[in-house]
C-alpha cells in the first residue's frame, strides 16, 4: 500500500499546489482589475469636475489651462478607494475558499473513510469473536478446530480484503484505476458475504438463501460487491425475526443485474426513504429481541450509505423497492459487465 499512499499523497499535494496557483492567479487579477478602475473612475472624474481657468492668459498666449477642484476630488477618490479595497477583500475571500476546497475535500474523505472503515470492520469482527468462541468451546471438549481456525482465516483475509479496498477508494477519491473494467459474479460476492453474515445468522435461526445462478456478470469488483452485499445482509438479519428468512434474488433487468435483498422484518418507520441511504439516517423500528448471550447489535446508520457510495462508484443504484409491517426489500442494480466501460 505504500506506493499507493505515495502516488495518493503526490496527487494531493498537486491538486492543493494547482489551487494555491489559482487563487494567486485570481487575486493578482482582481488586484490589477480594481487598480485599473479606480485609477480611470479617478480620473474621469477628474476631468469631469475640471474647469477652465479664470485667470488671464499669461503673455505670448498658449493653451488656456484647467483648473481641478481639490474639495471634489479628494472625497471622491477616498471612497473609490475604499470601494476597491472592499471589492478585492471579497475576491480575495472567494480565492482563499477556492484555494481551500481540496483541503476541505481532503477532511470529508479521511472522516468518511474513518467511519466507513469503522462500520465495515465491526460486521467481520462480530463474525470472527463468534467463531473464536465455538474454536474455544470445540477445544476445551477435546474436539478438532481445524475448521474453525481455516475459516477464521478466511474471514481475516475477508476483513483485509475489505480494508484494502476501502484504502483504495479513499486514496483515489471514490473511484479505482480499475473499476470501469472490473467483473465479477453475484453468486461469488453473495458467497463471500454470507460467510461473514452466516454464523451471526445462525445463531438466531435465520436461514438466508440465494439465488444468483443465473444472474450475468456484474461491473464491480468482487471485494466491493461483496461488502455491499454484507451491508445489506447485515441490515436484514439484525431486523429479521428469530427463525426467519433472508433472501438475496439477483437477474438480468435488461442492461442492469437486480439484486434484491428481503427480509421478514417490522419495515423501515421513523425515516424519509429519500433519507434512507444518508449517512447516520436510521429506522426507528424496533430490531428484534437478540438470541441469549448475544449482545443487542448497534447500528450507526452507516451500513446503506456504504452501498449507496459502491452502487455509484460502479455506475449503479440502490433503493428501497418496498417495506411494510412483513418485511422489506432493498434493490442494488449494477451494470452489466462491459457496460460501464464500453459506455464511457
Amino acid at each position: 500500500m505504500s506506493g499507493r499512499a505515495d502516488a495518493a499523497a503526490a496527487a494531493d499535494q498537486r491538486r492543493v499546489n494547482r489551487a494555491a496557483v489559482r487563487a494567486g492567479v485570481w487575486v493578482g487579477v482582481a488586484a490589477a482589475a480594481v487598480v485599473a478602475i479606480v485609477t480611470t473612475a479617478t480620473v474621469a472624474v477628474m476631468i469631469t469636475a475640471s474647469r477652465p481657468d479664470r485667470r488671464p492668459p499669461p503673455p505670448g498666449g498658449g493653451r488656456r489651462s484647467r483648473v481641478i477642484e481639490l474639495d471634489l476630488i479628494v472625497p471622491v477618490t477616498v471612497v473609490l478607494g475604499i470601494l476597491g479595497a472592499l471589492a478585492l477583500a471579497v475576491l480575495a475571500g472567494y480565492a482563499a475558499r477556492r484555494a481551500a476546497a481540496p483541503l476541505a475535500e481532503a477532511l470529508r474523505v479521511q472522516r468518511t473513510f474513518v467511519a466507513d472503515a469503522g462500520h465495515e470492520l465491526r460486521t467481520p469482527l462480530t463474525t470472527l469473536s463468534s467463531r473464536i468462541q465455538l474454536a474455544q468451546h470445540r477445544a476445551a471438549q477435546g474436539g478438532d478446530v481445524s475448521g474453525a481456525l481455516a475459516e477464521l482465516r478466511r474471514d481475516a483475509d475477508a476483513m483485509d480484503t475489505a480494508l484494502t479496498d476501502l484504502l483504495i477508494t479513499a486514496e483515489t477519491a471514490g473511484v479505482g484505476r480499475d473499476d470501469r473494467t472490473a467483473v465479477t459474479t453475484v453468486a461469488e460476492a453473495a458467497a463471500d458475504a454470507t460467510a461473514v453474515i452466516g454464523p451471526r445468522a445462525a445463531e438466531r435461526g435465520i436461514r438466508i438463501v440465494v439465488d444468483a445462478r443465473d444472474a450475468p456478470a456484474v461491473t464491480a469488483t468482487r471485494a466491493a460487491l461483496s461488502r455491499a452485499l454484507i451491508a445489506l445482509l447485515d441490515n436484514a438479519v439484525r431486523h429479521s425475526p428469530a427463525g426467519g428468512t433472508v433472501t438475496v434474488r439477483a437477474a438480468a433487468d435488461g442492461r442492469r443485474v437486480r439484486i434484491a435483498v428481503a427480509d421478514e422484518g417490522s419495515g423501515v418507520t421513523g425515516v424519509d426513504p429519500d433519507r434512507l441511504f444518508d449517512r447516520f439516517a436510521r429506522s426507528t423500528a424496533p430490531a428484534p429481541a437478540p438470541a441469549p448471550g448475544e449482545g443487542r447489535s448497534r447500528g450507526f446508520g452507516l451500513g446503506l450509505a456504504l452501498v449507496r457510495d459502491i452502487a455509484v462508484r460502479f455506475g449503479g443504484e440502490v433503493r428501497l423497492e418496498s417495506t411494510s409491517p412483513r418485511g422489506s426489500v432493498f434493490v442494488l442494480e449494477l451494470p452489466t459487465a462491459g457496460r460501464l466501460h464500453r459506455r464511457t
